[in-house]
């Protein structure tokens, strides 16, 4: 990601913030609706809990995008507890189009092409090293 790729994720996070419960419920509504298969994995979370682990880590991502390395070994251990619940390797493709998606409907005019493109890569980027640790031993 370039410096200014990571400005513009980190300054249009700032305006998901404020509305982090909406966004949270925009995106399970959203990646439940376009992969199914992915529903059974929350048949036994509380969704208003698991909303906020989704921005609280979210905003630990965004936050280290300056320095990857202090985001990686948490984006690794995170990968391997999900091979655990569950999710596979194409799952990953659904969650970063629910959240593309997310960003674009709370962010409205201000989820430019620039700030896309900006989202595309830091989310490929973190799938990227979740992907290589899910596949380790």
């Amino acid at each position: 990601m370039t410096p200014a790729q990571v400005a513009l994720v980190q300054d249009s996070f700032a305006n998901v913030v404020p509305i982090k419960a909406a966004a949270a419920d925009l995106f399970y509504n959203r990646l439940f609706e376009t992969d199914p298969s992915t529903k059974p994995l929350f048949a036994s979370a509380d969704m208003g809990a698991q909303g906020e682990k989704l921005m609280a880590t979210l905003a630990v991502v965004v936050n280290g995008l300056r320095k990857p390395e202090t985001v990686i070994p948490a984006a690794q251990a995170l990968a391997r507890r999900h091979v655990g619940y569950g999710v596979t390797a194409s799952q990953y493709g659904t969650v970063g189009a629910a959240l593309l998606w997310t960003l674009e409907q709370g962010l409205g005019e201000g989820f430019t092409p620039e700030v896309k493109e900006a989202w595309t890569a830091a989310y490929t980027l973190l799938s990227t090293v979740m992907l290589e640790a899910a596949r380790e031993p």
